[in-house]
């Protein structure tokens, strides 16, 4: 039987949904019970933990409400009776199903009349983190990490019932609001000039430092080294020559340059340490740069470069660029391939004050201390590869106006002057100061104001108009944000402290914290707010205020343009990366490092790991932006890769660091979501990969199948890294187990059909092990040589039950494919918890289905999903 057929009888109780319940018919039959479930789900067996003969139907009771669902479910799909038992006819199943329907369907739409599908709750701290940059327009700003972890139900961090507010998290919204608040304001009286400024390399002591050996580095790879065009100069490099021929010789100047074979990884971090922005706002960053080829060591020690024999490139290298506060906190700007051809590259950035920018050539190797010498991966006979900067260039800050947007909305145009510096500020230049290593914050102003109290008024008037996203009673709001500016200046603060801690105070209100919803259909103001987080996940913008305002956006044609509108903004990659934060879990990306001894080739690979962390991003954007059908996401004849991808992936190569639509050849196993290295990695631990973690994953996140939870009696299985038994094997223990079979019968499959995919989503036909099997030798990107064993062979077939079986994942794919639909509906359901904050309940099911019908024209289109989903009850509707 194929999957469609199978799940066509989950449909068979969908269909039974609109039969009436005739008046007086008891709502649940107990003769069927009787006949067909009570043998295992008395009160002596207990299967399942279900004894049905005590459980009354009383759906006004939660938990009595959910295992009837259950009860409804596992019939409808056939898997209660089981296989073995006795089946019952189709009309007495149907009956059953219609009667137990009736009642459940009735008490959940009781339930949402009396009080909506979801629950009332605060904004989570992704939301928080974009509201602010968007009211304030200081895209720059960094502080949703500053926020506690947000709880998570029904996978996402949308549901009111997980997002608890204590005032320890408040105090931490309190802190983020005041530094958003502080951002936003202008940092000095005067408008900051734009200027253009060029730091070359031979100027920066970051990048001149470890060109001279000390205690800490005696290795010519751990160096960094001059170069004039693509000469090497010996006579500087031991300090013989300047290091510099500085404004003596303009022309040559411009020829000098530092270069690695290293990427940037202790004790080599090469940066512009002179630079450190002055403000936080928009700069271009212009990077000169170009490869060249090292020559080798001596005779046998070819691997150990000689930093005077330079020539050109032979191939691009890929760079990343970043930003970084001392010590060490860094944040992704942009990425580009350096050729052997010289030339700039520019990049446009937001900047936070302080910030210097430090390059990092990802693909080349870092070296790590170990039992031996390290020896360059990439190196040659005859040399190996590096990368040679000269200068960057600065030009910056940008802003539209002066006060900056963000500030004029605090204070208006009332007038500046820059705050006094403590006593013991260092003096200097902005480069004396950064070539001592230190950074001095622009002095902050203070506002001046000849009636504050008036001023404070009509300000935080304006301000609550900008911030609330509903209907509120203004006179009341100003007043009791007056009182907290009050409290402010009798404690001793001015005019600016005071306002500041009132506007504070608003960002952390529950009319902005709080997303606030009637029972029944959503008026414009909550509906707009709905949209911009579903879409955003931020606060709506400007035009969708003014459609509110109007009370024009519930208009269906208006609705689905401002729909089109949103999702074609670059905005819009907000709602996937958070929404693919939790759907695919691809925050946990970094929760696992790959074994240093059994995946040391994987080991302190950056590029390999930054490069997965955007493939399903840009993979979902595109099924959003094409409309490609939802069945794309289980097989797909397209990628997205760089170089690095292609090779991780074994395909044919593509060239640079940025990631494009590539066409699959024909018979890969790549293609869709499941074989993505990052879905792939955050199912594993980085030491072993376990069908049981993948199958439930698919089951859950693909399917739309939660397995249960495991018997809590039953120990988890601890893989054997020796390589003697492989996870099959010792899966077969679990399914002798009554209480295990049938969950593994279900589970196990899809992580089989995925076990050929090793930690990183490398493909693998046998096992790693630290003892057993064929000697595998190399070296890795840490320099280091590298052992392990390869074992037992993977054996990915199986049988996916009332879908038939496969042999690998190729097979298993093609299995999914047979039902779209339910693809389609797990991916509906899931949008539908990231929208509206509220699972897809028993009395939801029918308009979930009639998304899809909707949807069918499109094969289920992703983007018509989202667009259907809008439409529908499940979203107008608290």
């Amino acid at each position: 039987m194929r999957i469609s057929s199978h799940l066509s009888r989950w449909a068979l109780g969908l269909a039974l949904w609109t039969f009436p319940l005739a008046a007086g018919e008891p709502p649940v039959s107990r003769a069927f019970l009787e006949r067909h479930c009570v043998e295992c789900h008395d009160a002596e067996t207990q299967k399942g933990g279900l004894d049905l003969t005590s459980l009354n139907f009383e759906p006004k009771n939660a938990t009595n409400f959910s295992r009837w669902v259950t009860v409804f479910d596992r019939v409808s799909l056939g898997e209660m009776p089981p296989a073995k038992k006795p089946r019952p006819e189709t009309r007495e199943q149907a009956g059953f199903l219609m009667d137990l329907n009736a009642g459940l369907d009735s008490a959940d739409r009781e339930r949402i009349e009396r009080e909506g599908r979801a629950t009332q709750r605060r904004l989570n701290r992704y939301e928080y983190e974009n509201s602010l940059r968007q009211i304030l327009q200081i895209p720059w700003l960094q502080v949703r990490d500053a926020l506690p972890e947000d709880g998570e139900a029904y996978r996402f961090n949308k549901v009111g019932g997980a997002l608890d507010m204590s005032h320890v998290q408040l105090a931490r919204y309190l802190g983020a609001a005041d530094t958003a608040l502080r951002q936003a304001m202008a940092p000095q009286a005067q408008r900051p000039p734009v200027t253009i400024r060029r730091y070359y390399t031979r100027d920066q002591r970051s990048w001149t430092g470890p060109m001279k050996f000390s205690e800490f580095n005696t290795a010519p790879e751990r160096a960094t080294f001059p170069v004039l065009g693509f000469e090497g100069q010996p006579e500087v490099r031991a300090d013989r020559a300047p290091i510099t021929v500085g404004t003596n010789d303009p022309v040559g100047r411009e020829l000098e340059g530092m270069g690695v074979v290293a990427s940037a990884y202790e004790p080599i971090e090469p940066k512009w340490n002179e630079f450190r922005a002055p403000v936080a706002g928009r700069y271009k960053l212009r990077f000169n740069a170009y490869t060249v080829w090292v020559g080798p060591g001596q005779s046998n020690r070819w691997y150990i470069p000689n930093l005077d024999v330079i020539s050109r490139g032979r191939r691009d290298e890929p760079v990343s660029i970043t930003a970084e506060t001392p010590p060490r906190l860094l944040r992704h700007l942009g990425d580009f391939d350096v050729t052997p051809e010289p030339t700039v590259h520019e990049l446009d950035v937001h900047l936070l004050a302080g910030e210097m920018i430090r390059p990092d050539a990802g693909r080349l190797f870092r070296s790590r201390p170990g039992p031996g010498r390290w020896q360059n991966p990439l190196a040659e006979p005859d040399g190996q590869p590096g990368v040679v900067f000269r200068w960057l260039e600065v030009e910056g800050p940008f802003f539209d106006d002066w006060p900056p947007a963000g500030h004029r909305l605090l204070f208006g145009t009332l007038p500046l002057q820059d705050r006094p510096r403590p006593a013991g500020t260092p003096t200097g230049t902005e480069t004396e100061n950064a070539r001592r290593r230190r950074f001095v914050p622009p002095p902050g102003v203070v506002v001046i104001s000849s009636q504050p109290d008036a001023d404070a008024e009509r300000l935080i008037r304006g301000f609550l108009r900008t911030v609330y996203r509903r209907p509120f009673d203004e006179d009341a709001e100003v007043k009791r944000f007056l009182g907290v500016y009050a409290a402010a200046l009798k404690r001793g603060n001015d005019f600016t402290d005071a306002l500041l801690a009132a506007y504070t105070g608003v960002l952390c209100s529950p009319e902005f914290l709080v997303l606030r919803e009637k029972p029944g259909r959503l008026d414009d103001a909550a509906l707009a707010t709905r949209l911009s987080y579903f879409l955003w996940n931020s606060a709506p913008d400007l035009e969708l205020r003014a459609l509110e305002e109007r009370g024009e956006l519930h208009r269906p044609e208006v609705l689905r343009a401002q729909s089109q509108r949103m999702l074609d903004d670059p905005r819009s990659r907000q709602m996937v990366e958070a929404f693919l934060d939790y759907w695919l879990d691809l925050r946990k990306l970094a929760a696992t490092a790959p074994d240093a001894e059994l995946y040391s080739d994987y080991y302190l690979d950056d590029l390999l790991e930054e490069s997965m962390r955007e493939e399903p991003i840009a993979f979902f954007q595109e099924l959003v932006r094409a409309d490609l059908p939802a069945r794309t996401l289980a097989q797909s004849d397209f990628a997205f890769l760089n170089e690095r991808l292609a090779a991780h992936y074994g395909l044919p190569p593509v060239s640079g660091i940025a990631l494009r639509r590539t066409v699959l050849p024909a018979d890969t196993v790549r293609g869709g979501i499941m074989t993505q290295a990052a879905v792939l990695k955050v199912t594993a631990n980085g030491t072993t990969t376990s069908p049981v973690v993948r199958g439930a994953w698919v089951m859950e996140r693909i399917l739309g199948r939660k397995p249960p939870l495991p018997p809590p009696s039953v120990p988890a299985l601890e893989p054997d890294i020796r390589g003697a038994t492989t996870i099959r094997q010792q899966l077969e223990k679990h399914r002798t187990q009554e209480s295990c079979r049938a969950c593994h019968a279900r589970i196990d499959p899809p992580g089989f059909a995925l076990e050929n995919f090793d930690v990183m989503g490398g493909w693998r036909d046998r096992y790693r092990s630290e003892a057993d099997g064929e000697l595998v030798v190399g070296i890795a990107k840490s320099g280091q040589k590298f052992t392990h064993r390869w074992a037992q062979p993977v054996d990915a077939q199986g049988e996916l039950p009332g879908a038939g079986t496969f042999r690998d994942i190729r097979d298993f794919k093609q299995l999914l494919l047979a039902d779209e639909r339910q693809i389609a509906r797990n991916l509906a359901s899931q949008l539908t918890v990231f929208a509206t904050g509220a699972p897809v309940g028993f009395a939801d099911r029918q308009d979930l289905e009639a998304i899809l019908d909707r949807s069918r024209i499109s094969q289920y289109g992703v983007r018509t999903l989202i667009l259907e989903l809008i439409q529908s009850r499940l979203f107008l509707e608290k």
